[in-house]
């Protein structure tokens, strides 16, 4: 694995909180079948993922100091 991603674009996250999630909704009368789960994480993660692109072209747009050399250094 060489590709690094947000947690909340990984499609195991999502699954993992859908898997946990579904026995609960059950209880309220959702019930979801395991394809249906797998869609799910896939939306949540595909959703998550354009989600993180706004919010970064809003902060940039936002900003009130440029990126430059050595940002961040103290």
């Amino acid at each position: 694995m060489l590709e690094v991603k947000q947690w909340y674009q990984s499609k195991t996250v999502w699954g993992a909180v859908i898997a946990m999630a579904a026995p609960l909704l059950k209880h309220v009368g959702v019930e979801m079948g395991l394809a249906e789960q797998a869609d799910l994480a896939d939306a949540l993660a595909t959703l998550a993922g354009a989600l993180g692109g706004v919010l970064a072209i809003y902060g940039r747009v936002k900003a009130t100091r440029s990126i430059g050399p050595g940002a961040g250094r103290n």
